[in-house]
């Protein structure tokens, strides 16, 4: 059972549960149920923050994919995220990956799955999880599950589909605390905070340190939207700048 989140620094956003909620469903499985659990959702909604956090508590082996990253580069990222030398070839670097994660009973998580479903890399992951038994949590955008379908073999293996949660109220009162610390911001404005946020948990985090930055020049310690208003805070809801016509 992970510990409940209370560290310096870090709002315990609903997304942070979500993410709990698959890593326990993975870890605590009955041993003829698969390990593979897939966590998914828009980008900015908070699932790599949540991940990695609650991958430092649960001391898991975390990666996060790049676009360019090869087969033969993935396993030495997750090698070198062990603390193993790699192996030569890439058999050699699978059986490494595999024996580790056997023998810690630690978790692997997965980010950006999506870009080794790019690459077909997807049935390495297979391989791995096939040679390793281990709890396995993969994290990608929204369309993620329906692009796993087109591999039949692993999608039968994923436990379960947990979707990130977009922002609400309660997530931007929590992340006021971390971005707008010392600073009283009313519901009214945390509220147009989430409106404008399109669920994106970054964007409500740029917005809330824009309200601190303006409410440290103004020395002021309550703001409302109202006050936002008058002093011009201007809140970044995704769009693209218009084109201005001279």
């Amino acid at each position: 059972m992970i510990t409940e989140i209370n560290a310096p620094g870090i709002a315990k956003i609903g997304n942070m549960m979500q993410c709990q909620i698959a890593l326990e469903r993975a870890i605590q499985r009955s041993n003829n149920l698969p390990g593979l659990v897939c966590f998914y959702g828009p980008s900015g909604w908070g699932k790599s923050l949540s991940s990695n956090y609650l991958c430092n508590q649960m001391r898991g082996y975390y990666v996060q994919v790049k676009s360019i990253w090869s087969k033969k580069v993935f396993l030495q990222k997750i090698l070198n995220e062990m603390g193993i030398k790699p192996g030569a070839t890439c058999g050699e670097m699978l059986d490494q990956v595999c024996d580790q994660l056997s023998s810690s009973a630690r978790p692997l998580i997965i980010d950006e799955m999506d870009h080794l479903v790019d690459k077909k890399a997807v049935e390495l992951v297979r391989d791995i999880y096939e040679g390793s038994q281990a709890p396995i949590l993969i994290i990608g955008e929204e369309n993620l599950p329906q692009k796993l379908k087109k591999w039949e073999r692993f999608h039968g293996r994923i436990l379960a589909f947990v979707p990130a949660l977009a922002v609400d109220i309660d997530d931007a009162k929590r992340l006021a605390g971390v971005y707008a610390a010392g600073i009283d911001c009313a519901d009214d404005l945390l509220k147009r905070l989430v409106a404008d946020s399109h669920g994106s948990v970054r964007r409500v985090c740029v917005n809330l340190d824009a309200v601190r930055e303006a409410a440290a020049e103004q020395a002021a310690k309550t703001v409302d939207l109202a006050w936002c208003q008058a002093h011009g805070v201007a809140f970044y809801t995704g769009e693209a700048p218009k084109r201005r016509v001279a």
